[in-house]
């Protein structure tokens, strides 16, 4: 069986892990704080906050809807990235994380279906599609240098595909009804936008001003609006990708806000879960099974089964210093969906039990998932050294 030579990381790239992995961090702390406050003496002062009405909607309304398009622009940056000069650039090198991430998002929606098909919380098939970056890298850095960079290039790639799935799906599912006139001026200001880049526009100002614009139309037609931030990615000229382009510069301004300031905003404001003393009746429910095997099962086998299947069919092949037990432990860091999994039950549900009951079962289950993938990876790359 071939393997390819060991991946070498750009300087973008090791920046954009080193914030990823302290903000994973900053998400779980975040995440107890929210837990603690939501289960305390201040619970209903603390969860009214978030339900404060600002501008005709709530904090986490603005939250999910205007501060996330930030997020999914950065997504849509390291994605543009990895398919000019990336991972992704070369077709050997992308179809192994391609295939792992189509695997990581096929078996556990066929398994959700399975326990939801037909019942009024199937629309919750794209809850364990998606992989939460940061929480994934962040488990990821705590093996330090026996983690080869490779690994971490390989739970990136599957990472920002599984994300850029979960954006199609957002988009394609979750769509329930359109306002043709806004969608169609959103869209007439993302053709401008790639006029502008035909013309050589390097100023990211019009771009920031049109993609505000745009932001509001797509906001209005029934589209969820943090589409708007993957095609403004798209559209920002990407130029040879050196430190003076104006994609490089955007993105290198991102990772911090992103991992420090928005995410952590968006597990405080989405994490203020009630825990409930019928904990066996919530495990129970279908769409808890479905979230619950998705990720935990569903995740690394679908990730490991479609890229070894990949790799034997000559399709690509497996860097020399990894191997097939190393990917069934990023496996399970693949089953973290955490924010992102949680993003699509604000979509997939309206019943705020539902929302909140599932809420809780991602949690659980990303944690497992997590726990189960680093003792894996502990045992496999020490053994290894």
């Amino acid at each position: 069986m071939k393997k390819q030579k060991p991946t070498i990381s750009t300087k973008l790239f090791k920046d954009f892990f080193e914030s990823e992995k302290a903000g994973g961090l900053i998400l779980i702390g975040c995440t107890l704080i929210s837990l603690a406050l939501a289960n305390s003496v201040y619970s209903s002062e603390y969860l009214h906050f978030w339900h404060t009405n600002f501008a005709g909607q709530s904090i986490e309304y603005w939250i999910n809807d205007g501060l996330m398009v930030i997020f999914f622009l950065l997504i849509g940056l390291e994605l543009e990235r990895e398919v000019y000069i990336g991972e992704l650039s070369n077709i050997k090198n992308a179809l192994l994380p391609i295939f792992g991430a189509i695997g990581g998002m096929l078996i556990p929606a066929a398994l959700y279906l399975y326990f939801n098909f037909g019942t009024n919380t199937q629309s919750g098939a794209g809850i364990p599609m998606a992989t939460d970056i940061a929480f994934a890298l962040g488990i990821l850095s705590l093996l330090g240098k026996r983690a080869p960079t490779s690994l971490k290039i390989f739970l990136t790639a599957l990472a920002v595909i599984d994300d850029l799935g979960a954006i199609l799906v957002i988009a394609i599912f979750y769509t329930k009804t359109l306002f043709w006139n806004n969608l169609l001026i959103a869209m007439g200001i993302f053709a401008f936008f790639f006029f502008f880049n035909r013309m050589k526009v390097r100023n990211l100002f019009p771009y920031l001003i049109g993609g505000v614009a745009m932001w509001y139309f797509m906001l209005n037609s029934g589209v969820h609006a943090t589409i708007t931030g993957v095609l403004l990615a798209f559209a920002i000229p990407f130029g040879n990708g050196n430190k003076k382009s104006t994609s490089y510069i955007l993105q290198h301004f991102l990772h911090k806000p992103v991992a420090f300031i928005i995410l952590p905003i968006f597990a405080l404001a989405n994490t203020a879960i009630i825990l409930s003393s019928n904990m066996g009746e919530i495990l129970t429910t279908h769409y808890s099974i479905g979230i619950t095997l998705g990720l935990i099962i569903g995740k690394p086998l679908g990730i490991f089964a479609l890229s070894f299947l990949a790799v034997k069919l000559g399709a690509c092949q497996l860097p020399t210093d990894l191997n097939w037990k190393s990917i069934i432990g990023v496996g399970f860091l693949g089953g973290i969906g955490f924010t992102m999994s949680i993003f699509v039950t604000l979509l997939a549900f309206e019943d705020t039990i539902i929302i909140n009951n599932a809420k809780f079962i991602i949690l659980i289950s990303s944690l497992t998932a997590g726990l189960i993938g680093f003792l894996s990876l502990n045992f496999t790359l020490k053994t290894k050294q």
